[in-house]
């Protein structure tokens, strides 16, 4: 078992071989996640103005990359989803290990009066999310081989009044990983869903860290104890799993006077 409870199958045996793509390069889970994966490997960044990630190709390069190259990426453009798996597959190789490190919190006061915002949060944590797993399951199943992370959270686990916006998009992919991850079974390929609490870093810059908060080091660490382990899913930190079963008995009344 996985710290966390994913089933652990045995460890991959592509593992620590080809290249690491983490798809939102600028993320401080990502590039954590990237430097514990980096030695000896090609490492992929790819990310908005992608040519002003200097600190975090130095931060990899650091860790024992065999290689850093950066690309530009725009997870919202769905459209161009497809291309650049194609280019990043002509220029480094098969992907081995792909990092969906992509998504924002965005602002639920004015999500709830500006429809325009509520979709954009819902586009880029869930339908961008689909788009990608997608065409990564696809031709990583063709080969029988390849690790993608995608990251769920305890938001998407019972949805709040505080969040829902954000919630609803998480409670939606997670939904969609739990699916695509059956649907994998036996082809080669993990998914594994993360499912980490309060993370305390820029995108929550600002906010009282709730119970049970971690740090990107942290969830970073458990990310890859699942690789490693081949698990499906990883809470971080462990405690969410038993306290997300309370949640999910709680009485409404008492549920929608929750905080974030």
């Amino acid at each position: 078992m996985s710290e966390a409870g994913g089933r652990a199958v045995g460890p991959r045996s592509t593992a620590d071989v080809g290249p690491v793509v983490i798809l939102g390069g600028r993320s401080e889970i990502g590039i954590e996640i990237a430097v514990r994966l980096a030695a000896g490997r090609d490492v992929v960044l790819a990310a908005r103005r992608s040519d002003s990630l200097v600190d975090e190709v130095a931060a990899v390069k650091a860790a024992g990359a065999a290689a850093v190259a950066t690309v530009e990426f725009d997870a919202d453009d769905v459209d161009s989803h497809s291309a650049l798996l194609d280019a990043l597959e002509r220029d480094h190789g098969p992907l081995d290990t792909v990092v969906l490190a992509y998504g924002i919190l965005g602002d639920q006061s004015r999500a709830e009066a500006d429809s325009s915002h509520a979709v954009a949060i819902v586009h880029t944590d869930f339908v961008a999310q689909v788009s990608m797993l997608t065409l990564l399951a696809d031709r990583m199943r063709s080969r029988g081989t390849g690790a993608i992370v995608v990251f769920s959270s305890i938001a998407g686990a019972r949805v709040r009044r505080a969040n829902y916006v954000y919630g609803s998009a998480k409670a939606g992919l997670d939904g969609f990983a739990s699916g695509l991850g059956d649907a994998l079974h036996g082809s080669g390929v993990q998914l594994l869903v993360v499912q980490p609490g309060f993370v305390i870093g820029r995108m929550t810059e600002g906010m009282s860290p709730a119970p049970l908060s971690s740090t990107p080091a942290q969830v970073a660490d458990a990310v890859v104890r699942g690789l490693r382990r081949n698990s499906r899913r990883v809470w971080v930190p462990g405690l969410l799993r038993p306290l997300i079963g309370v949640m999910r008995v709680l009485p409404q009344p008492i549920w929608r006077r929750m905080p974030r």
